[in-house]
């Protein structure tokens, strides 16, 4: 029997907002560990490897991919609503290239920790995934509208752009790109 986590075939997502995933537990697929989905693809990628002595791209499903982009800006953003940069940047690869809405770029962790650390407590993302692909068995993209609400109330809207990475037997942010929404 094929685990859920990997399919036979390419599943493409739908690109309709009714079909986008919400940050709450309670709208979200119901999660499985990360352990599943880790195992799914080590698995996966060692019998096929075995079997036909390359290594074909395996196809997580779109249930998995949402999983995998779900528990990491889930983590993301409770990093970011208790104020700690360095747990944010925990969930960056070391060399992950960030452009949030400050005039320039950065590159790697120490980035990510001076970009978030300049933000307000009690800053408060909410994120719906409208779009997400796999790109190869290590590494997804995602089409995000993330809503940054301040502490005085003020929402800003933002579409987020992050490609995820499979490194070290975890799911990092490698890229991270916003798009202040006017």
């Amino acid at each position: 029997m094929m685990s859920p986590m990997a399919s036979s075939t390419w599943n493409k997502p739908r690109s309709s907002r009714a079909r986008s995933y919400i940050s709450t537990a309670d709208k979200a697929p119901e999660a499985e560990s990360a352990f599943d989905v880790q195992t799914a693809l080590a698995v996966s990628s060692s019998t096929n490897e075995k079997r036909t002595g390359e290594k074909p791209m395996i196809a997580l499903d779109s249930i998995a991919r949402v999983r995998i982009v779900t528990e990491v800006l889930d983590a993301w953003a409770n990093g970011i609503r208790e104020h700690d940069p360095e747990r944010v940047a925990s969930h960056f690869t070391e060399n992950a290239l960030f452009q949030g809405v400050a005039p320039t770029h950065s590159i790697g962790r120490l980035g990510v920790i001076a970009y978030y650390d300049r933000q307000p407590v009690g800053l408060s993302p909410s994120f719906r995934i409208l779009e997400h692909r796999q790109l190869s068995d290590s590494t997804l993209i995602s089409y995000i509208d993330v809503d940054f609400t301040r502490p005085d109330g003020v929402v800003i809207p933002v579409h987020l752009t992050a490609v995820l990475e499979y490194v070290d037997a975890s799911w990092l942010i490698s890229h991270y790109h916003v798009s202040q929404v006017e």
